[in-house]
């Protein structure tokens, strides 16, 4: 444990005890973070670093009202809690509600499998990235562009409380991403793939297949037919289904988004039907080994795991201790922050679909002419809409998969995408290539997870 953390115990013991009865609550977090960057572009190293950074936040709650304040030198620390203090009394006036939760006191770490990418040298980490380059670049002569970018992360954070919680807990993340770019005319196509993890330097350094693939599919893209827009039957593979129930699903669970809707919360009203009775949809940091999980969230709630859709209808959402205590439900543990520059609001952590039971083969039975797609390249979405782009992507013909075709989008609403699903395959998959965004905290590691579905009258875009 790093000396300068070890230290702030007393201090924040002393701090809560002076400022406590100013404020119906009161939460300080210091984090010491480790972390390495590096993007390569075409033959450029663009960035090429390593930093350590420690500093912390506070926020303050009085009467409903909150303060935030962050800071990066531990000598200010009492100044940035009349801060926070005086901007919460300034707003307050109305009633804290904070949904209860247990105080705790405990040191703890999200477990490593492996090795701890502090232990791994930066010259090594370049070599890594290095490799991955020359395999995008030396695919095809077609290839114009590539990207390759490796981030890690270890974090050491320190909660207190006013009600008598003190967590120690840390976790180390890793992350890489890479695109290729080819080029045929003015025929422009790329490939990526994105993986991470919280368990292992090594989960990382075996990627030849998956980086060679990315770049391959962009050069076939090249020389494929664009899919004919239409509404379509669709079987997806399980990476986009987990991007789906992330993107689309996922978000209008958390109830931040809810309660300061109110046609939002009632669209979204518990004991409604949203899909088949197969459907179960479950947000959890609680199991172990991926990029959402950890044991207690930025206000000390445990980890949970929190199922969503039950039979098709919806039993749960995700709440900060805030928002459950505005509905008046339980907490779920989902209150996060990137990191001490930003206060915690209600994120997923891992959301998956549970698998089901139909054979994968039998997902295309009957469908005379549909679209198979595999693996993302992008999306957006709008609220209850949709849109992503699929990686690649076959046409469907007489229960068949058949000819490749290029530039799929899928675009929808996820309410009628939800009632649409005809069947859940009995496979499934983890994706931890997860950097979720929202209120400015992007990159935020998530993990998504589910199996192939089959979807009727998806909409899909392509050419006219």
């Amino acid at each position: 444990m790093s000396n300068r953390i070890a230290q702030c115990q007393n201090l924040l013991s002393d701090l809560i005890a002076r400022y406590r009865d100013r404020v119906d609550f009161l939460a300080i977090r210091i984090e010491e973070a480790e972390g390495t960057n590096i993007l390569l572009r075409g033959d450029k190293v663009e960035t090429l670093s390593e930093g350590i950074s420690l500093g912390g936040q506070v926020r303050a709650a009085y009467k409903g009202g909150w303060g935030f304040a962050s800071f990066n030198r531990l000598s200010t620390l009492a100044e940035r809690i009349e801060e926070a203090i005086a901007a919460a009394r300034i707003v307050g006036d109305d009633e804290t509600i904070l949904a209860p939760i247990q105080p705790v006191q405990i040191v703890c770490q999200v477990p490593l499998t492996g090795t701890d990418p502090r232990h791994v040298s930066l010259a090594d980490k370049k070599a890594l990235c290095d490799r991955y380059n020359e395999l995008l670049r030396g695919a095809s002569d077609r290839i114009t562009t590539t990207s390759v970018r490796y981030g890690d992360s270890t974090q050491h954070i320190i909660l207190a409380t006013s009600e008598g919680t003190f967590i120690e807990q840390s976790w180390a993340d890793i992350e890489m991403r890479f695109s290729a770019t080819a080029r045929d005319g003015d025929i422009v196509q790329t490939g990526r793939e994105t993986t991470g993890s919280r368990q292992a330097y090594e989960d990382l350094i075996d990627l030849d297949e998956t980086v060679g693939g990315a770049a391959k599919r962009a050069v076939d893209a090249l020389f494929l037919p664009s899919v004919k827009g239409n509404t379509y039957t669709v079987v997806i593979d399980p990476i986009l289904t987990g991007l789906f129930v992330h993107e689309a699903f996922g978000h209008l669970s958390e109830a931040d988004m809810l309660y300061e809707n109110p046609d939002l919360l009632e669209v979204m009203s518990m004991g409604k039907r949203f899909g088949p009775k197969e459907l179960q949809i479950f947000d959890g940091a609680a199991p172990q080994g991926h990029r959402g999980s950890y044991l207690y969230d930025d206000e000390g709630t445990p980890a949970t795991t929190t199922q969503l859709i039950q039979d098709g209808v919806l039993v749960g959402r995700l709440h900060s201790r805030e928002t459950a205590g505005k509905l008046d439900e339980q907490p779920t543990g989902n209150a996060r922050c990137l990191n001490y520059h930003y206060p915690p609001i209600v994120r997923m952590t891992n959301t998956w679909i549970e698998q089901g039971t139909t054979p994968v083969a039998d997902l295309f039975g009957g469908i005379k002419e549909g679209v198979y797609a595999r693996n993302w390249l992008g999306g957006m979405t709008n609220g209850e809409m949709f849109t992503f782009s699929a990686g690649e992507a076959w046409m469907i013909h007489d229960g068949k998969i058949a000819e490749p075709v290029r530039d799929v989008t899928l675009s929808g609403n996820v309410f009628k995408t939800l009632a649409n699903i005809e069947a859940i395959g009995d496979d499934f998959y983890w994706d931890e290539s997860g950097g979720c965004g929202k209120g400015g905290q992007s990159g935020l590691p998530v993990g998504c997870g589910g199996p192939s579905l089959r979807v009727r009258d998806v909409v899909v875009g392509g050419e006219a």
